[in-house]
């Protein structure tokens, strides 16, 4: 699910990322092409309803490439992503537009 806060000045958009695990997954990353898919850059917190989540600013104005990716080896897409492009893998990325 994507949560999106826009500043006054219409310039930046922060926004939140939230995907459902249950107890599947004991960690998740946010990664996309504003971290250079790096699962490092934005680890996802687990709130206590099972879900991972974390905000992020980005520019509007643009799409974003993301994944979610779970303990380290389960890539996963956003259910609720406002698009979805083929990547070079032969699977899909999530789009973000802000």
């Amino acid at each position: 699910m994507l949560r999106k806060t826009y500043s006054k000045t219409g310039r930046s958009c922060r926004v939140t990322f939230d995907v459902p695990t249950g107890d599947n997954a004991k960690t998740a990353s946010l990664c996309g092409e504003f971290n250079e898919w790096n699962p490092a850059v934005h680890p996802m917190k687990r709130r206590k309803n099972g879900r991972h989540s974390t905000t992020v600013s980005l520019d509007a104005g643009r799409s974003y490439r993301f994944r979610y990716l779970l303990d380290d080896q389960h890539w996963e897409n956003d259910l609720e992503a406002d698009g979805y492009e083929p990547n070079g893998f032969g699977t899909e990325d999530s789009l973000v537009r802000v």
